[in-house]
């Protein structure tokens, strides 16, 4: 085996030497508890400080709206919950979408079952969501709409900039999930007309175990952990320092670079996908050809098993995946493919290939090499594939 080739950038990354760097000193000599009095402690106050000012500048917010967690989950989490809780007195009905995450789907589940109701939304065969139809969908008593920013499995960037706008037109919270989107493209919480935004560090090459909520200024929502003073009340307990310090210096990297890696990453992505459907007969694209992520390759082969192309690639020293990591080992088909209404025996032919700002043309074409020997070898022991040959010859 050669050289390891990541291509699953949207499960994990690496966290960057930079980072790094930046992160040792508070798990060694500079290990004091931001809470404390003296000077030695309160000097971690203040580089939280400077990780929050960051972040807040990367998303056109004010700096005492930025709360950090303990990751995307947890932000979906506290966003869902503590509006239902906060508000439940005006109204018990939240929207949101049928391809979420399931941090997003599994919170609304358990909001269900304690007398809320949720509408999920459809989309279409890109995985697009309609803004008309999701305006169609609010009642009187419509406390959140909750819509991703970009698809962690298909890519496609959603029109959250409308759906912000439709909510405050109609005094309706908006919350976006952007733990793909954060760092990988634009975003700016008042020309989006969004309420809170949900992001995880290791995503963006910084590390695991830490991430943000983004709360404007205005809205009184509970805490999420009760106990000491923490993130100004809302979210107790002693605050990760080292993880803090490397979310806030890897968003600050992810801004510095964004245009070259959105480009880079692009070019690379779009050649992937033209070879991939030029190259190897029945192949598909996934997700929305313009309005998608530019890291994102989710394609489908017809008459092989996504889960046997995954093992063939990581034997080549190839990481891919099927989908979001959270549903890895599962039997059932993908439920982002499913709501784009792709049938069982197509979105179980589903690869996902995500990039990173290491990764090269080269790379990209070894990948898409490995792919066609193998989609062919596999094609071959395909009974299905070999009927279809012969009925179509």
């Amino acid at each position: 085996m050669g050289k390891l080739i990541y291509m699953d950038h949207a499960a994990t990354t690496a966290v960057r030497p930079e980072v790094l760097d930046a992160m040792l000193p508070y798990f060694t000599e500079k290990f004091g508890n931001p809470s404390g009095v003296y000077t030695f402690a309160s000097r971690n106050k203040d580089v939280i400080n400077v990780a929050r000012d960051i972040i807040a500048d990367s998303l056109g917010a004010k700096p005492e709206e930025i709360y950090f967690t303990g990751g995307g989950s947890e932000s979906d989490n506290w966003a869902l919950k503590a509006v239902a809780e906060a508000f439940q007195d005006k109204g018990k009905h939240i929207i949101t979408t049928r391809i979420e995450h399931h941090a997003i789907l599994h919170t609304c589940q358990y909001l269900e079952k304690r007398g809320f109701d949720v509408t999920y939304l459809d989309v279409d065969e890109k995985g697009m969501v309609d803004p008309d139809r999701l305006e169609s969908a609010i009642r009187p008593d419509t406390i959140l709409i909750s819509v991703m920013a970009a698809n962690n499995e298909i890519g496609t960037i959603e029109p959250i900039s409308r759906i912000g706008a439709i909510a405050h037109e109609h005094g309706i919270l908006f919350h976006t999930d952007a733990v793909q989107a954060y760092g990988q493209i634009p975003l700016d919480v008042n020309a989006m007309n969004i309420d809170m935004l949900s992001s995880s560090g290791h995503k963006l090459n910084g590390p695991k175990g830490i991430g943000f909520l983004y709360i404007r200024s205005g809205i009184k929502l509970g805490s999420f952990i009760h106990g000491g003073q923490q993130e100004r009340g809302r979210r107790a307990g002693t605050e990760n320092v080292p993880g803090i310090v490397g979310v806030g210096k890897a968003a600050e990297l992810a801004m510095l670079s964004m245009e070259d890696r959105m480009k880079q990453e692009t070019d690379i992505r779009d050649h992937m996908i033209h070879r991939i459907l030029s190259e190897i007969p029945y192949s598909r694209l996934n997700g929305h050809d313009k309005d998608r992520l530019p890291n994102n390759v989710n394609v489908s082969f017809q008459f092989v098993e996504g889960e046997t192309i995954l093992i063939m690639l990581d034997m080549a020293g190839i990481c891919a995946s099927a989908g979001s990591a959270c549903t890895s080992g599962s039997v059932d088909p993908s439920h982002v493919l499913t709501a784009i209404g792709l049938p069982k025996e197509i979105s179980h032919g589903a690869v996902r290939l995500t990039l990173g700002y290491e990764n090269t043309m080269d790379e990209a074409d070894a990948v898409v090499d490995n792919l066609k020997r193998i989609v062919e070898n596999l094609r071959k022991m395909s009974p299905a594939y070999q009927d279809f040959a012969r009925r179509n010859m």
